[in-house]
């Protein structure tokens, strides 16, 4: 058995909320007792009280999740300022759940401790199939969190996830695990047995310039690109006028190899150092290139990542969908962001459950079989299932 439920409230009050959403996922597990489950909350919700809830509904459930910039689900579809929780009862996977503290401090540590406690609970020889994670955004670095994970997992180990975020203050956001409610932090839920289960990434921006290399970064900081100073090389290409007005939209493509990349999102920008700031580290000697974008190709990609995920799958049917976009492509879309849902759902079963957040950053490999990546501005679509 392989049963995944979801609830989803808009119900402002947290206590009504939590209460609807638990009535709507027992109605769906029809006695079944579920292991584990993601959540998924708008900002401003009182995070313990519901998480008590869950706890006393469910004792010792394998729980992460964290806060987000909009929430979705089959159920509700696309909203802002809600909850929704993904609950997964089964005898043919096992799921743990860890925790990385102080990410602000050592995140390869953080992530380490997260895969440490989950891997430690495990009952059997199996080896972790997947591993998902909600980081922290705003107190460490997702792309230093990440290579922790990986170490921790073996680069082969699918990671899917994406950085907890709130209503775009980029002040404080929070991570849940179990019945805790944190910052600076690194939940995991840790996947194996007989677990199917297939990905895909699609952003819609699409190269504009010339393949050029990354010859002067600090961290998330690019001072030189092919020599020159990175605000010239932007500067180049777009002009100054359309640069200082739409800078924030024009991603960085950072090549894995010659046909896939994954973006870098532009934050800021120095005049007097000629530097360009990114929301993620970016390598040195990557190759990049400008990009641009329109909605309709935003739209389109999120279509993109299903289909892709689609045609992976390696079973009969999915058994449900964990579906994580960006902020920013909410911020650019506006009133057209609940069509991304809208969409992904023509290409799936009515019936599956589907869930999933807005995040300050996407965490996937790029293609089956590669090496996870960070992203901004992308579309990540996660399918699983045992058939």
């Amino acid at each position: 058995m392989f049963r995944v439920v979801v609830g989803h409230s808009d119900d402002p009050d947290s206590q009504n909320a939590i209460a609807e959403v638990l009535q709507e996922c027992s109605r769906s597990l029809a006695g079944s007792i579920p292991q584990a489950g993601l959540l998924f909350t708008a900002i401003d919700f009182n995070h313990a009280l519901i998480l008590q809830r869950i706890q006393d509904a469910f004792p010792g459930i394998e729980l992460i999740g964290g806060t987000t910039n909009g929430e979705i689900s089959s159920i509700l579809e696309f909203q802002q300022d809600s909850l929704t929780l993904m609950l997964f009862a089964t005898d043919e996977v096992e799921i743990w759940a860890g925790i990385g503290r102080g990410a602000s401090k050592n995140p390869a540590l953080a992530a380490q401790e997260a895969i440490a406690q989950a891997k430690a609970k495990s009952k059997s020889a199996s080896l972790p199939q997947l591993c998902l994670t909600f980081p922290d955004s705003l107190t460490s670095n997702g792309v230093l969190i990440l290579e922790g994970l990986k170490q921790s997992l073996g680069g082969h180990i699918p990671i899917i996830g994406g950085m907890t975020a709130d209503d775009y203050t980029f002040d404080k956001t929070y991570q849940f695990f179990q019945g805790e409610v944190l910052s600076d932090s690194v939940p995991v839920l840790l996947f194996s047995g007989q677990l199917l289960f297939s990905h895909g990434v699609a952003g819609g921006w699409t190269p504009i310039s010339q393949r050029s290399r990354v010859t002067k970064v600090d961290g998330n900081i690019v001072y030189e690109i092919d020599g020159q100073r990175a605000l010239d090389f932007y500067q180049h290409y777009l002009g100054e006028e359309r640069f200082a007005a739409n800078y924030a939209i024009h991603a960085l493509a950072v090549f894995e190899d010659q046909d896939h990349f994954y973006l870098r999102a532009p934050n800021g920008y120095d005049r007097h150092s000629g530097s360009v700031t990114f929301f993620l580290d970016i390598p040195e000697q990557a190759v990049v290139q400008i990009t641009d974008a329109t909605r309709d190709n935003i739209l389109s990609a999120s279509e993109t990542s299903l289909k892709n995920a689609l045609a992976d799958y390696p079973g009969v049917e999915p058994t449900a969908a964990l579906l994580i976009s960006c902020a920013a492509r909410r911020r650019i879309l506006g009133t057209l962001t609940r069509l991304e849902y809208q969409l992904v759902k023509t290409h799936l079963p009515q019936a599956l459950p589907c869930c999933g957040f807005y995040a300050y950053g996407e965490i996937a490999p790029l293609v089956g079989g590669g090496q996870t990546q960070c992203h901004n501005k992308t579309f990540v679509t996660l399918l699983i299932g045992t058939k």
